[in-house]
């Protein structure tokens, strides 16, 4: 049986994931990854993520699928150095915003691209947080897939379907004002959690009080630094508003429990809660 030859740049996390995903289906495919990491690429082929390692995109345009799962502004700069590709050649970044990478693909191999957001991941990363499951009754959004080649679109597709997961399709612009809400803020407020608790609680309290809801909340401060540095700014007025909106709603509670509003605080909590009655 002819095996499908599958790139993957960046073996961390997200890549790590989506080679377990792939090894549990019934094709045979051979996978070939690329990672400035010397550490990701010797773990990666330790734990059999990837068959073998290269260093060089051109081996990796001889693939049949190639995917990106680097930081938003490395996958910006590979696809300004791929040059010609195949025909049937299908390439899927994995960024977390997806307008500036949609915009900056070469118009000469924009039919090989399909611009993807799997909405799933964890707070660890490198090739050892890799995760079979990871992708599994996840939503994946595919951005501007007007712009996909036909064979492109059905190539993607088969395959998130067959890993299990949900599939979405919207415009880039309208993908990444949603994403700034439901996960670019909500990230930032976790940063901002932390370092607040950080800078006035001794570590020995945080140890003995913290709860729950605390660790539940200040979980994903744990997340890369260099990747959420890369997401804010690619998608830096987005995450503004987003944060604003949030600035605007915590003001409203500090004013209700200032002023003993107790019944308009109820209100405003229990306008929250309706939240969970669409999750």
């Amino acid at each position: 049986m002819t095996h499908v030859k599958v790139g993957i740049v960046g073996l961390g996390l997200m890549g790590g994931s989506l080679s377990l995903a792939l090894k549990k289906l019934p094709e045979d495919y051979y996978f070939i990854g690329l990672d400035h990491n010397e550490l990701h690429c010797t773990q990666a082929l330790k734990l059999g993520l990837v068959d073998e390692i290269t260093y060089s995109l051109e081996t990796l345009k001889s693939c049949d699928i190639i995917f990106l799962s680097i930081p938003v502004d490395g996958i910006i700069t590979i696809v300004k150095q791929l040059g010609s590709l195949d025909p049937k050649c299908t390439v899927i970044d994995l960024g977390s915003t997806k307008e500036k990478i949609s915009l900056s693909i070469p118009s000469n191999i924009r039919h090989n691209f399909v611009t993807a957001h799997p909405m799933t991941g964890t707070e660890k990363f490198g090739p050892t947080a890799a995760l079979e499951n990871l992708y599994s009754d996840k939503v994946v959004v595919l951005c501007d897939m007007q712009k996909s080649g036909e064979y492109q679109d059905k190539v993607s597709k088969e395959l998130f379907s067959a890993i299990g997961m949900n599939i979405v399709c919207m415009g880039a612009k309208e993908h990444d004002r949603h994403a700034a809400f439901i996960s670019h803020m909500p990230h930032a407020l976790s940063y901002a959690l932390a370092n607040s608790v950080m800078k006035q609680e001794a570590s020995e309290s945080i140890i003995d009080l913290a709860g729950g809801g605390f660790r539940d909340m200040s979980r994903i401060a744990k997340s890369s630094p260099n990747m959420w540095e890369d997401i804010f700014r690619q998608n830096k007025f987005n995450v503004l508003e987003a944060i604003h909106t949030l600035q605007s709603e915590l003001k409203k509670c500090e004013k209700l429990v200032e002023n003993d509003e107790w019944h308009a605080l109820n209100k405003w909590m229990t306008d929250a809660n309706t939240l969970h009655d669409i999750l």
